[in-house]
């Protein structure tokens, strides 16, 4: 199975996406989006793919976000994309690209929806399962 994931290693749910992909059996293509950004293009299809409006996909709390006056409701999605394609951590992450479909996956265990099923237990890096002892899906 072919999964894609814009990952930033210092994101501790992009750290937890990553992991929950591996522990599906899967070594994803992992892409560094921060110094690869992808193309406007590929970018405004990635949102639409996953259901999002540009503005979903945005990471506001990003200081950039401020400093460019990102919070304006006159600005065009279009406007939007440029920002995020020339400051690329102002891309929401991670994203995962997958057969069943692509995903923000913001809780990580959203990744859950792409992935095959798993029989044995995950929890989080700061401890949270998130798969129980029997297989299943906690959240």
């Amino acid at each position: 199975m072919q999964v894609d994931i814009w990952h930033n290693p210092k994101c501790g749910t992009s750290r937890n996406t990553l992991a929950l992909i591996r522990h599906a059996g899967i070594e994803p293509t992992v892409i560094d989006y921060l110094a690869t950004p992808p193309t406007k293009a590929r970018l405004a299809d990635a949102i639409a793919a996953a259901g999002l409006s540009v503005r979903e996909a945005i990471r506001a709390k990003e200081a950039v976000h401020a400093v460019l006056g990102l919070d304006d409701a006159a600005l065009s999605d279009d406007a939007l994309l440029d920002a995020m394609v020339a400051h690329p951590v102002l891309i929401n992450r991670p994203f995962v690209f997958a057969p069943a479909g692509v995903r923000l996956c913001r809780p990580s265990e959203v990744v859950l929806d792409l992935l095959p099923p798993s029989d044995r237990p995950f929890a989080k890096e700061d401890g949270e399962v998130v798969i129980d002892a029997d297989g299943k899906r906690v959240r």
